[in-house]
């Protein structure tokens, strides 16, 4: 998913106004369980999107186009106690009352809603940035996000230009109070992030890549208005931006920076282990020890590295482990010349793998997706790619974003698996369709569990096996060195956060075991310092996934249809692991054949 920038979206801030609490218990002899939950559904979404304008506009409710979200200490307090009694209104409704669909709608949204209270308790919100997320690197690609086609959009464009030094205040706030409360980036995890917010800082206005919608008007813009409004966006990008960013390079450099914590495990702030212990539930969906986790990683990355030393030797290379990766690393023929290239290679794959999607899936998503490059002022500091969602109104695609910085760091033998998780049949295809679940509430339809969608994506790479991908025998390695990734995640993001592990132990762990390049595992490594958790995701779904479909072709055997399966998995949104293996114990029971009564 893509790392720019973690809103709130679903999990944090859908609540409802507290007012609306005074007025339930008379409301509950008036109307049915079910319907008392709709309308707090209905208010709780309204709530998202009003505190969340940005996800508003992508939502496609127009609203509040013309605003940024406030983000505040007291507009965090705000959310919090509205979470709160948003829950105890959800409580007050009887649950045995409700359809069967009603009552997963139920269990899922209390889910979200305790969860946004353990992380607002655990004071999460204190560390919005590092040096390759948060609001300053999501907001310069604001031209890509709304919409730009009438006057009124250009006004509300630069509405959002000129709040944009407010919206740097809030977040100054919360970071002084983290270096307040001791919760802060561990300073690593920060290193160069001057490089992110330097070119944003211009002489010219014109020279912003805020300014380009001002470059070139869509018809719809009346030529009369074309040079006001470009004389107002030179004034908000100088007066607004440009300060915002020189504001906050300054105050990350002489106050942020010298106050933040030299350990890179969570465990080193308050409350640290418990904080991990809950994001490790939190992001997995699991009731499960970090410990545990661990050990899982080490399982698995002991069962791949089997596999990767077998197929070693079938393609006949001599020499031992590191003597392949360092091959790998190192050989002209799997790199591409130039970004065209790579891209080239991106496109082929998933056109490919798009003729082949009908064999796999009996719903496909109506809506299309793209690729784009990795903007160039974060490119040196993100990941290999990351895909970005379409907008919930289907005016704006999904988009798969490729790194073509560095390019001795992306290995054209990754390609396959790499493109197969961020876009089809990965994350592009499954959170389409969730999009397209018209008779789910929205806050079902835009859920991000993060073990289901990521666990989903890593499924993803698999299904190329079945359709013809991967018959190369170095990209079959540049699949299992992405399941290697995903397993090392596990080992190192526990290792680090809660037995004590250093940044070096982490990357030498990788680099030990995957081909990844040491560009890609530094860049990884220091991701999963800054956001504690979201890493053992990935692997712990899709071992979910994977066990229940051995499940479903045992029980079905040779009626087993992949196609049945994957729809039954999708079906219902991104959902919780516990909530998705009850879905389809009730499909594959549903499938069984009835048993004759006796005497028939």
């Amino acid at each position: 998913m893509n790392p720019k920038c973690r809103r709130r979206f679903v999990i944090g801030s859908g609540v409802v106004a507290l007012v609306l609490v005074a007025g339930t218990c008379s409301a509950a002899a008036e109307t049915t369980a079910g319907e008392r939950l709709a309308a707090l559904f209905a208010d709780s979404w309204e709530f998202t999107l009003r505190e969340d304008p940005l996800f508003a506009t992508s939502f496609g409710d127009s609203r509040y186009d013309d605003r940024l979200p406030r983000e505040t200490l007291a507009d965090q307090r705000r959310r919090l106690e509205a979470d709160r009694g948003f829950l105890g209104r959800l409580e007050q409704i009887p649950r045995d009352e409700l359809s069967p669909a009603e009552r997963i709608n139920y269990d899922i949204f209390a889910r979200l809603k305790r969860d946004a209270i353990a992380e607002a308790d655990f004071q999460g919100y204190l560390t919005p940035i590092t040096n390759r997320s948060g609001f300053h690197i999501s907001f310069p690609e604001l031209p890509v996000d709304v919409p730009l086609s009438t006057l009124r959009d250009y006004e509300n464009y630069i509405a959002r230009l000129a709040a944009f030094g407010q919206y740097v205040d809030d977040h100054i706030e919360l970071l002084r109070e983290g270096i307040k409360q001791g919760v802060t980036q561990p300073a690593v995890v920060l290193l160069d992030v001057d490089k992110s917010l330097r070119p944003h800082i211009v002489d010219d206005p014109a020279a912003s890549l805020l300014y380009k919608p001002f470059e070139r008007f869509p018809d719809a813009v009346p030529e009369g208005e074309r040079a006001r409004l470009t004389g107002q966006g030179k004034k908000a990008i100088a007066a607004s931006v440009v300060s915002g960013y020189r504001k906050l390079l300054a105050f990350l450099t002489n106050e942020y920076l010298p106050a933040c914590r030299e350990q890179v495990g969570a465990s080193a702030l308050p409350r640290g282990r418990d904080f991990y212990r809950y994001r490790v539930h939190h992001f997995t969906t699991l009731d499960i020890d970090p410990q545990q986790v661990h050990d899982i990683g080490q399982s698995e990355v002991r069962r791949i590295k089997a596999e990767m030393e077998a197929l070693i030797k079938r393609v006949g290379f001599q020499g031992d482990f590191p003597a392949f990766i360092e091959m790998l690393r190192t050989d002209p023929r799997f790199y591409a010349d130039t970004p065209e290239q790579l891209l080239k290679e991106v496109s082929l794959v998933l056109k490919r793998m798009d003729g082949e999607l009908p064999k796999l899936f009996g719903k496909l998503p109506r809506m299309s997706y793209g690729i784009r490059e990795v903007p160039d002022f974060v490119a040196p500091r993100t990941t290999t790619a990351y895909y970005s969602p379409p907008s919930g109104d289907g005016r704006r695609a999904g988009f798969y974003y490729v790194n073509t910085y560095n390019l001795k760091s992306r290995p054209l033998f990754e390609i396959e698996a790499l493109s197969l998780h961020e876009a089809v049949p990965g994350h592009h295809l499954q959170i389409a369709i969730a999009q397209e679940l018209d008779s789910q509430p929205p806050f079902r339809r835009f859920a991000g569990f993060t073990a289901f969608v990521e666990g989903w994506g890593l499924y993803a790479e698999r299904l190329g096996l079945e359709v013809g991908f991967y018959k190369d025998p170095y990209r079959d390695f540049g699949r299992l060195s992405y399941e290697m990734w995903r397993a090392c995640r596990l080992v190192v993001d526990t290792g680090m956060h809660y037995l004590g592990w250093t940044r070096q132990q982490a990357i030498q762990f990788m680099a030990d075991n995957t081909a990844l390049s040491l560009h890609n595992i530094t860049a990884e490594v220091d991701r999963y310092i800054s956001w504690p958790g979201q890493a053992t995701a990935y692997k712990m779904g899709e071992l979910k996934i994977r066990e229940l479909r051995r499940l479903a072709e045992e029980r079905l055997k040779h009626r087993f249809d992949v196609r049945a399966f994957h729809d039954v998995v999708l079906g219902s949104g991104a959902l919780p692991l516990d909530v998705l293996e009850a879905n389809v114990r009730v499909w594959l029971d549903g499938q069984m054949p009835t048993q004759p009564a006796s005497g028939e």
